[in-house]
C-alpha cells in the first residue's frame, strides 16, 4: 500500500510554521546559553534554518528578543487558562491554575530564564508580557472580590494582592521545583500549604 504523501504547505502556512520554529528554537538556545549568548546563528542552527531565512521574519536579533516573551508568556497564559477552563470558584481555580503553572515550566524549563532576563535584555517585551499577565490575574481576582469570595480587603488593594499571588509561583518554583537534576512538579504539600495560606488569608477575619 503506497503512503499518502502529506499536502504540501501553502506559502502562509509554511511562513508561520518557519516563523514559531525560530520563536521556539530561540526560546532554547536563550534557556540554555541567555540572551547575550543567543545568536542568529545559533538560533537558526537549532531551528534547522537558512540564516537568511532567519530575516524574512524578523528584523534583527532584537526584534525576535523583543516579540519572544509576549509570544511564549502568552503560550503559559494559554495554557493556564484551558487547565482552569469550566471551574467554579475562586479557590479551585486556583489551586489549577498553580499547578497548570507548574506543570508549564516544568514542561517548558527555558520559560524562567526568557522571562527573567527579558526586563534587561528586551525591557519593552518584558513590560508587555508583566502587564498582559498581571491584567488578567488581576481581572480575575476583582471578579472573585465581587461575587464575595474575597473579603476584608478594599478594590485598590487588590492590586497587591494579585501581585503577591503571582510571586508565590515564582518563589515556590525556585524552591521546589528546581533540584540538581532538573526540573519536577513540586510536592502535593506545597501547592496545598499554599491553599491554606490563602484560604485563611482571603476569608476576611480579623
Amino acid at each position: 500500500m503506497t503512503a499518502r504523501k502529506k499536502p504540501k504547505l501553502t506559502r502562509a502556512e509554511r511562513a508561520r510554521e518557519n516563523r514559531s520554529r525560530l520563536i521556539h528554537a530561540a526560546q532554547e538556545v536563550v534557556g540554555q546559553h541567555g540572551y547575550a549568548e543567543a545568536s542568529v546563528a545559533r538560533i537558526v542552527d537549532r531551528a534547522g534554518l537558512a540564516q537568511g531565512t532567519f530575516y524574512l521574519y524578523f528584523d534583527s536579533r532584537q526584534d525576535l528578543f523583543d516579540q519572544l516573551l509576549p509570544e511564549i508568556g502568552g503560550e503559559a497564559l494559554a495554557y493556564i487558562r484551558d487547565a482552569v477552563k469550566g471551574t467554579k470558584g475562586f479557590m479551585a481555580q486556583e489551586e489549577k491554575a498553580m499547578k497548570a503553572f507548574f506543570e508549564y515550566v516544568v514542561r517548558n524549563p527555558a520559560y524562567f530564564r526568557v522571562f527573567t532576563e527579558a526586563e534587561i535584555a528586551a525591557p519593552a517585551a518584558y513590560l508587555k508580557y508583566t502587564r498582559k499577565r498581571t491584567g488578567s490575574f488581576l481581572n480575575v481576582v476583582t471578579a472573585a472580590w465581587k461575587r464575595g469570595e474575597i473579603k476584608g480587603y478594599t478594590r485598590q488593594e487588590l492590586g497587591a494582592l494579585t501581585q503577591m499571588m503571582l510571586a508565590a509561583r515564582a518563589y515556590l518554583f525556585q524552591e521546589y521545583a528546581k533540584t540538581g537534576q532538573g526540573l519536577r512538579m513540586p510536592p502535593k504539600w506545597v501547592i496545598d500549604a499554599y491553599m491554606k495560606f490563602l484560604a485563611k488569608g482571603l476569608a476576611g477575619g480579623d
